[in-house]
């Protein structure tokens, strides 16, 4: 039998250590080749590791949420013939040496027989028959009261705290008379309601894409001034365009959401603007202004949040925006998005769909100087100067990185988008 090492593989050009997320395995397991083992993160791209080989785990090297070197071990197996990597071979005889002085545990065991008579001697010194037998009176939090098993059950049953019932019994012990007294003065009989207080305390360690989360919305509030700007948008007109496009379209074409109309009104708006599609450099002091506009899509999975990015969207028409839009979406959803799906945004879009509220204040996508966030669609009366109308109505709550841009920016910016959204056949004219 051999040792065979398994060593934390490169995950990624330019990465040099990985958070490790999901053990799928423990010490003890029969793993075959190929079955995978554990997962490790870097960048929000979650990979597997799989076993190269057939064998028995021996040791797995780290924790859930520790970081680990490339190139580090993180799996020793036991192996068929010879194994691998030297390296590996002094932590054999380790493991050898060990289980052979264990002559030195049989010791112990006429130690573990001398203790045994002791235990006797306990029951006889029993502390609680010479404790004050608080016969009439309460006894205080904390002190046991002493009790047979069908009494506790009973009083439990009844809601009945026993620390208030006197016992008559030996050493203050409980009987069924003692249980029959306490119902029979009534007035002390505690009013069982149903409620009872929770003191848990459950901790949850914060790793894998939830700490990557945290620490990325950490930076973005504490180095991004924010200011949010917030406006109503009438989509009545953009609906029913976009009901028209969905009942003509091709097989072959998918179905169109609002999110595509709002991903060209963007490219239009900030070919107007280009200093809105940027990233800031604070170390620096260099703001890098993008020509192609990459949108960042943020989506809940059942993992947390993730961006998946939709490069060069002033390069695709209303159905190609749909149609990557529906790609990337499923990839985030089923975790097979890459790296390069989940990585170079110039600006976000954010949206909770039906639940999305009147207004909220969305955390810029550091280091992007400007979040588009879209609010839930409502139908609402509109007075139109001479009645109230029906319209489709709808808020954009938008965050510019306030060191970039001003508010006055902020303003046009979210106009134009709009003017483009209220009057759709806008966002189809080119130039």
């Amino acid at each position: 039998m051999g040792e065979f090492v398994i060593k934390l593989p490169d995950v990624g050009e330019g990465v040099a250590e990985a958070e490790l997320v999901e053990w799928h395995v423990k010490v003890g397991d029969l793993v075959r080749e190929d079955m995978i083992l554990a997962a490790v993160m870097t960048d929000k791209a979650t990979v597997e590791i799989p076993s190269p080989v057939d064998g028995e785990i021996l040791w797995l090297g780290g924790e859930i949420g520790q970081v680990i070197a490339i190139g580090s071990p993180i799996i020793r197996l036991k192996v068929e013939g010879e194994g691998h990597a030297p390296a590996a071979e002094p932590a054999k005889p380790a493991k050898a040496e060990e289980p052979k002085p264990q002559p030195a545990k049989a010791e112990p065991k006429p130690e573990i027989k001398a203790a045994k008579p002791e235990k006797p001697a306990a029951p006889v010194v029993h502390a609680p028959a010479a404790a004050p037998l608080a016969i009439g009176a309460p006894r205080a939090e904390g002190d046991k009261p002493l009790a047979p098993p069908a009494v506790r059950l009973r009083a439990r049953e009844a809601g009945v705290d026993l620390r208030q019932v006197t016992g008559t019994g030996p050493a203050g012990r409980i009987t069924h008379e003692d249980l029959d007294s306490f119902f029979a003065r009534g007035a002390q009989k505690p009013v069982v309601s149903g409620l009872a207080p929770d003191t848990s305390v459950k901790e949850i360690k914060v790793v894998g894409l939830r700490r990557k989360i945290a620490e990325k919305m950490a930076i973005a509030k504490s180095h991004i001034p924010h200011i949010t700007y917030v406006e109503e948008i009438d989509v009545t007109s953009l609906e029913e365009l976009r009901a028209l496009l969905n009942g003509k379209k091709r097989a072959d074409q998918p179905k169109l959401t609002l999110l595509p109309f709002l991903m060209r009104a963007m490219v239009k708006a900030i070919a107007e603007q280009p200093q809105l599609n940027a990233l800031y450099d604070d170390d620096a002091n260099v703001i890098h202004q993008h020509g192609g506009v990459h949108i960042g899509i943020a989506a809940q999975t059942p993992s947390g949040l993730v961006v998946p990015v939709v490069k060069h969207a002033e390069a695709r028409d209303l159905w190609g925006c749909a149609a990557e839009v529906n790609l990337l979406a499923e990839a985030a959803k089923t975790g097979t998005a890459t790296r390069e799906q989940l990585t170079g945004s110039t600006i976000t879009i954010t949206s909770l769909g039906s639940m999305g509220g009147i207004v909220t204040t969305p955390v810029i996508n550091y280091p992007e100087v400007a979040i588009i966030g879209v609010n839930k669609m409502m139908t609402r009366p509109v007075w139109d100067g001479a009645a109230f109308i029906p319209r489709k109505m709808m808020n954009l709550s938008s965050s510019f990185d306030h060191r970039v841009i001003d508010g006055w920016d902020a303003a046009v910016f979210i106009q134009r988008i709009k003017t483009l959204l209220e009057t759709p056949a806008l966002i189809f004219v080119e130039g």
